[in-house]
């Protein structure tokens, strides 16, 4: 074979042998060592074949030939023998036997701590003295004997023992959806760290009883080895806890895995009452509140779009029923700068399966509360709440605020509509900010946003009472079903959130569906619940 095609074939076959070599080798440094072994055999094979009829065959023949050279030269040569586990020197590496006790001596020291597979492998693979190991590790001598006595312990054990794939192993869990409460970091929220599929069985395999990294190996059905560098980066960005033991928990929310639809169905029922009781109590309050606000631009002209912004957001955040209770534990903190409260959305089953609701009730689902500040320009501020009755798409991520940032910008007669500043125009006419014509389509308040909001009633006590005992029980009803460590913060989410988005959604389907305000424009779905605060108006 000439030369230049025999470079072709090696470097296209180079990660394949590199990857067969990683799955072989106990090491980094041992997995390359390998490989290079295989690359030059399979080079000068090529090299001096006359034709090749089955390429992939021909190359992992020579692959396993190597590889059982390897052991037979390296392996053996040093000698594995912990106190009586011989691999003896005139058994071939292909021979079954010889082959499956390799592969469990493997997996055992794959399931030492990390100190002790290295003291393992410095003195049986390495043959390094006691005294060599000591003072790589920082060890006294006696310590390093400890721990190789412990290791060879541990390593009987274990072939004497069958491990068991747990549940995780067998049927890993799926997210369906991720959401968060707070600031995510640059990378974004739990998605970017929970979003690949091991990262997010790892957290859920400690949610329900705290885990050490054995334990969690072993209910994924994986070596300690392959998570280790998984589970330190989950810990240092707050995905996992540790706790006494060497173990594990997390504070990250996971949906039950079944849910009672009798049970949503009374609570819906009931928050159905505090909307009705909201709309003729409550939403009067609010738009006279919001009937002297003056400095605002509506694009539409329509104030009861702001009147419904001001009822969406009092309902949410001034009629909370408060349970006191600590929830610093559960905001995680990302190296990146994230601050929040982590959700995730698992496949759910009905745990009462003939049970029929007792109306249709329409999607509750929102996105919000959304607040973005600038430092840039430090008036400008803005807030949203992107529901069934706007038309913005992208949720949180595709809110940005370099869009506040470029309108303002517009609005002062900063940026002009010319070729240099064609990609700023462009972004804000997505987002259905600028119209072609480049009118504002977004309701702007002139002021502090603090000012508007400050003027909105928070709800009486005495209405507060009347459903505090309800959505009290509703919220220990449904703590039963997260582990307890979780119990506080479900407490305080459920209790907190009773008055929360369902009912604001509940109350403008009640004024919409009334005729108490008409019915949005698809112009006017734009800035459905969305506010920007700044010291100028549109003209």
């Amino acid at each position: 074979m000439d030369k230049q095609q025999a470079d072709k074939w090696i470097v296209e076959y180079l990660p394949k042998i590199y990857g067969f070599a990683m799955k072989k080798a106990f090491s980094y440094q041992e997995a390359e060592e390998l490989s290079s072994d295989i690359v030059t055999e399979v080079y000068l094979s090529f090299l001096s074949a006359k034709e090749i009829v089955n390429l992939d065959g021909y190359v992992w023949r020579i692959s396993e030939h190597v590889y059982a050279k390897f052991v037979s030269s390296k392996k053996k040569r040093e000698g594995i023998s912990l106190d009586g586990m011989d691999i003896p020197d005139d058994t071939p590496i292909w021979d079954e036997d010889s082959q499956s006790e390799l592969d469990t001596l493997r997996r055992e020291i794959a399931f030492l701590t990390q100190m002790r597979r290295r003291i393992v492998y410095s003195f049986y693979y390495e043959n390094k003295p006691i005294s060599s190991i000591a003072k790589e590790t920082g060890m006294p001598e006696g310590t390093v004997k400890w721990h190789l006595n412990k290791a060879r312990n541990d390593l009987k054990e274990g072939f004497t023992m069958e491990r068991k794939i747990g549940r995780l192993g067998i049927k890993p869990i799926e997210a369906t959806s991720f959401g968060h409460g707070g600031s995510p970091g640059r990378n974004g929220g739990p998605e970017h760290y929970l979003g690949n599929k091991l990262n997010l069985n790892i957290v859920y395999s400690v949610y329900h009883e705290p885990r050490t990294l054995v334990e969690i190996a072993e209910e994924l059905g994986v070596t300690p080895v392959y998570i280790e560098d998984t589970v330190k980066e989950l810990e240092a960005n707050g995905f996992l806890v540790p706790k006494a033991g060497g173990r594990y928990t997390t504070y990250v929310n996971f949906s039950p895995e079944t849910y009672s639809l009798e049970q949503q169905d009374k609570l819906l029922q009931k928050q159905m009452e505090a909307a009705e009781m909201l709309v003729s109590e409550y939403v009067p309050q609010v738009r006279a509140a919001m009937a002297d606000l003056q400095d605002v631009y509506i694009p539409s002209g329509n104030r009861e779009l702001l009147e419904a912004a001001a009822i969406f957001y009092a309902v949410k955040n001034k009629c909370r029923i408060e349970f006191e209770a600590d929830a610093s534990p559960y905001e995680i903190k990302t190296l990146d700068g994230g601050r929040f409260y982590a959700y995730v959305d698992l496949e759910s089953t009905q745990s009462d399966p003939d049970y029929v609701l007792s109306r249709d009730y329409p999607p509750y689902s929102a996105c919000g509360d959304m607040t973005r500040r600038s430092e840039k320009y430090p008036c400008v501020y803005s807030w949203s709440m992107d529901t069934r009755y706007c038309s913005r798409e992208g949720k949180w991520q595709n809110n940005l605020l370099s869009d506040y940032e470029y309108l303002y910008e517009f609005m002062t007669g900063a940026i002009e509509d010319t070729p240099a500043n064609k990609e700023k125009f462009a972004r804000l006419r997505e987002r259905g900010f600028l119209s072609e014509d480049n009118r504002v389509r977004i309701m702007v308040v002139r002021g502090e946003w603090d000012v508007l909001f400050s003027k909105l009633p928070p709800l009486d006590e005495e209405n507060k009472r009347i459903f505090a005992d309800f959505a009290l029980e509703q919220a220990m009803l449904t703590a039963k079903d997260y582990p307890p460590q979780m119990h506080d913060f479900v407490m305080m989410y459920h209790t907190g959130n009773f008055m929360g988005t369902t009912v604001a959604l509940m109350v403008m389907d009640i004024l919409y569906g009334n005729g108490t305000f008409k019915a949005l424009t698809e112009e006017e779905k734009i800035t459905s619940n969305l506010l920007m605060f700044c010291d100028i108006l549109p003209v």
